[in-house]
């Protein structure tokens, strides 16, 4: 919108490029262009970038606008009108997956805006149930009555026929019910609504070889008209039907019920309206050492963020974009506080009791190192309070329009593991994922514990009704070479890899659409 007018007899004539960062790298590559509409400072383009999407990871998306002036192929010897910066994640983050940003980089000019849209490519996700019964059909054994089943098959582009599902045989009967089964939609057309299914009809013999009753023809949208009314068909015989004047049909199959269900993905819901909210915890226990030594785990060189630093903006500055109001509300436990040397396992980095909220990710950081200067480190390290403050707000609303990601960065051994898999276990039935990231040489066997992944938390006999902790080292993700951005997405990639999947546990048990 508004673009620079860069033609002196007519308006410019737009193109777009898109480059694509790597993970952990800096370097720019050209994805694709739109295609070029003369004569415009207002272009709606036509053409679609199609990208790979990863909640675990920042993908970074650069948009150079360009007015194509001269025939020359290479796009720099052409108008430059502005570019504009975004992470994928922003995009899908915003409201109804629209997001408009100023274009710059044209000095002392306003360049307009750019609008990017942003939605997932339907890879027909709807799932069906449906019941059928038969009505008189032709008398196949010679001395009970048939054993129907019943052969659905889906038409191939080139015509022909791949099976996709066979019912169970009902024994002895002319007139049989099938159980009501579940097939997603792409088994039974591809996602084609006016494709061809076959439905075969059998009567089952011991030795395999299996009679021919008849069949008939359908499709998706004819199917799915059972929602309203039963629909029959009438089972037809080929042979039969050239052989006898008077056939009429080999009996008839009623389609009783035909329901059809959505599995959504993690994107529906962030598109529908969920919003991440992300709150972070960080260990003041003595065992991290004094944060002025540079043996400390809390050391912030001038050169260099420490471990705590690293993790927080790892994992934050992707959580962020799914994040309206980018407040995150940020503790420390294990420490004595100022004046009287209190000891708290809560206490607001921000030393605000009422709002804890810090203003983005930088806020974050700047009230964690404010903090280091003034509270005492101690101990012990107990996870339970915070995990229970969190737990807390996530309780009060869980109609799915909030989910809650707490990250908790700690040294190490935990004092409180009776309370904290309570508090594990008790939050597992809430909207709220845990992360927690080990920092320094410790043995961590006892976080392992805590991530369920190869057996489900339980206190006192109740279990975990979901998975919601990852637990990783941070020691596995740092960098020989010391490229810290490296570490970083690496980091990243794998501790909120199971937030999506996790996400979605929560909607399906509490059946949100």
């Amino acid at each position: 919108r508004n673009l620079l007018d860069m033609d002196t007899f007519s308006k410019s004539d737009p193109v777009v490029v898109l480059f694509v960062q790597g993970a952990g790298s800096s370097e720019w590559k050209e994805f694709g262009r739109t295609e070029v509409i003369d004569n415009t400072l207002n272009p709606d383009f036509v053409r679609k970038f199609v990208l790979d999407y990863y909640f675990e990871e920042k993908q970074n998306l650069r948009f150079d606008v360009y007015n194509v002036d001269s025939k020359s192929c290479s796009i720099y010897k052409q108008d430059f009108l502005g570019q504009a910066f975004v992470a994928l994640g922003e995009v899908i983050g915003s409201q109804r997956g629209r997001l408009e940003r100023a274009l710059t980089g044209v000095p002392g000019k306003r360049c307009g805006t750019i609008l990017l849209l942003a939605e997932e490519l339907s890879n027909c996700r709807d799932i069906v149930t449906m019941q059928l019964c038969a009505n008189k059909l032709d008398k196949k054994d010679f001395f009970g009555k048939s054993d129907p089943f019943l052969v659905f098959y889906r038409s191939n582009e080139d015509g022909t026929f791949t099976i996709c599902h066979k019912t169970e045989v009902v024994k002895n009967t002319l007139n049989p019910v099938w159980q009501p089964f579940t097939i997603p939609v792409r088994a039974l057309c591809n996602g084609d609504y006016d494709r061809t299914v076959k439905i075969d009809v059998y009567d089952w013999d011991r030795d395999g070889s299996h009679d021919f009753i008849g069949e008939f023809a359908t499709s998706y949208r004819e199917l799915s008209r059972a929602q309203s009314q039963f629909t029959v068909y009438e089972v037809l015989n080929p042979r039969k039907k050239c052989k006898k004047k008077k056939y009429v049909n080999s009996g008839t199959v009623t389609l009783l019920s035909f329901s059809v269900e959505s599995e959504f993905t993690f994107v529906d819901y962030i598109r529908g309206g969920t919003q991440l909210n992300f709150t972070v915890a960080i260990d003041f226990t003595a065992s991290n050492g004094m944060p002025s030594q540079p043996t400390s785990l809390h050391y912030a060189s001038p050169y260099q963020l420490s471990a705590y630093a690293l993790a927080l903006k790892a994992v934050g500055e992707i959580i962020q974009d799914y994040d309206s109001d980018k407040l995150f509300p940020a503790y420390g436990f294990g420490a004595k506080l100022p004046p009287d040397g209190k000891i708290s396992h809560q206490f607001p980095l921000n030393n605000n009791e009422d709002n804890p909220s810090c203003a983005g990710i930088e806020g974050v950081l700047e009230s964690y190192l404010q903090s280091l200067r003034t509270v005492q480190l101690y101990g012990p390290t107990n996870f339970a309070p915070v995990i229970n403050q969190v737990a807390g707000t996530a309780a009060q609303v869980t109609d799915g329009s909030q989910y809650h990601v707490l990250l908790i960065i700690t040294d190490g051994v935990i004092s409180d593991m009776l309370q904290t898999k309570e508090a594990i276990v008790t939050a597992s039935a809430l909207p709220m994922s845990i992360i927690i990231v080990g920092v320094g040489p410790a043995e961590f066997d006892a976080m392992e514990e805590l991530d369920g992944d190869e057996v489900r938390v339980s206190s006192r006999g109740r279990y975990a009704e979901r998975d919601i902790v990852q637990f990783v080292p941070f020691r596995d993700y740092v960098d020989d070479s010391g490229n810290q951005v490296l570490s970083m997405a690496r980091l990243a990639k794998d501790v909120l890899a199971e937030i999506p999947e996790q996400l979605l546990s929560y909607m399906r048990t509490r059946d949100i659409k």
